[in-house]
């Protein structure tokens, strides 16, 4: 793509969006309140707003490779923190999708440098249900059933974090587990049944 193309872009968004609203930017400057906080895969062809038709200030947006929630992330951590306690969202939104580079680089047997220990968290989400997955045959359809399992994973984890364990005692709070299908464009709700992942390991994790 042309870098000077992108500011010609803009300046058509600019003229577009003034041409329906003239206080438009006068109204976005003064805050934001979104209900939800997105958490997606960094891959260029899966962008946030864009898949869910949200504008801007609709949706606080977190992204990186494979959608990974781990507690040693900083960025993953503040953010987090910053959704649920500060804007007080609603809505906790973990969205992986379909042939995603990140899970299928992490079954690679390579040595992948500094993406090696970032990858490593999609390993164990592998052997945590290595027995469901060796039994499929097909390697695309195993493939993208580690990227569900994997959503799952990082809900969770999202659920053990102790600003969101703090926050739904004030607040509610609903998490979501989504695959976004590139060969359809569609959006996929997989439905995870949260209570009884977490009945098993509550006790564990479990902060107040």
């Amino acid at each position: 793509m042309d870098i000077k193309k992108i500011f010609d872009n803009n300046k058509s968004w600019v003229a577009e969006k003034l041409n329906r609203d003239k206080e438009y930017f006068q109204n976005l400057s003064k805050g934001q309140n979104p209900e939800i906080l997105y958490i997606g895969c960094s891959d260029s062809r899966v962008t946030a707003e864009e898949l869910m038709g949200a504008g801007p200030g609709e949706a606080f947006v977190h992204r990186n490779i494979a959608n990974m929630v781990s507690n040693l992330d900083l960025s993953a951590m503040s953010v987090i923190n910053y959704a649920v306690k500060f804007l007080e969202v609603k809505h906790i939104i973990v969205c992986g999708h379909y042939y995603c580079g990140g899970v299928k680089a992490a079954m690679m047997p390579e040595d992948l440098g500094i993406l090696n220990p970032w990858l490593r968290n999609i390993r164990d989400v592998y052997r945590m249900h290595k027995d469901e997955l060796n039994a499929i045959e097909d390697e695309d359809e195993k493939y993208n059933r580690l990227v569900e399992l994997n959503v799952q994973e990082q809900c969770v984890n999202v659920i053990k974090t102790p600003d969101v364990q703090r926050a739904l005692k004030r607040q509610a709070i609903t998490v979501h587990g989504w695959v976004f299908d590139i060969h359809s464009g569609k959006l996929i709700d997989l439905e995870i049944d949260f209570s009884g992942i977490l009945k098993e390991i509550q006790q564990i994790y479990r902060l107040h």
